[in-house]
């Protein structure tokens, strides 16, 4: 960590000089300068009075936030093939998430494994084919464009009832794939 660049930083944001700042501290503008340039460190006192006057203090001085990745790539998915299926984890290491994409393909008279009661809620968006979402015994019929909603208290499936191959967008929460 550049703790000088930093200093620099916060000093420039509320607008205030090196000279206003070492008044405000009971230093030495020549000091400030050399703080700011990485020349010299400070005493964990001098940090203190000089964030304190800042606004700020040690903890949100130190604290670093790691940037959050928004966008994934498909070399990025994980894929897992089985019996007439392919899951495709669309998020990596989403479990730690409070939701989990996946974007499932289904062939012709293909279903998921049973997934037994548990907390949350499932969302699905139905891209290509036709499904039926099969909630405690009763089948709920979708087609392309069409989405789906339910509680997860009660066991359910997913059937592929079309011809062809479907493709479908399956969102857990939290997860559960």
């Amino acid at each position: 960590m550049e703790l000088g660049a930093k200093l620099r930083d916060m000093r420039q944001r509320i607008d205030l000089t090196q000279e206003e700042l070492a008044d405000r501290c009971e230093l030495t503008k020549g000091y400030i300068s050399q703080l700011e340039n990485d020349l010299t460190s400070p005493s964990i006192a001098t940090l203190c009075d000089l964030l304190n006057a800042l606004g700020s203090n040690l903890s949100d001085f130190f604290h670093e936030e790691t940037e959050e990745k928004i966008v994934f790539k498909e070399a990025e998915f994980i894929e897992k093939q089985s019996d007439g299926m392919i899951w495709n984890w669309v998020i990596p290491n989403a479990q730690k998430n409070m939701m989990e994409p996946v974007l499932v393909e289904l062939e012709a008279g293909a279903s998921t494994q049973p997934d037994f009661p548990h907390e949350g809620e499932e969302f699905g968006f139905v891209l290509e084919g036709r499904i039926s979402v099969v909630r405690a015994g009763v089948r709920h019929a979708a087609k392309k464009g069409e989405s789906f909603y339910f509680t997860a208290d009660k066991e359910h499936y997913i059937v592929n009832i079309g011809k062809g191959k479907a493709k479908f967008l399956w969102i857990s929460t939290p997860p559960n794939f």
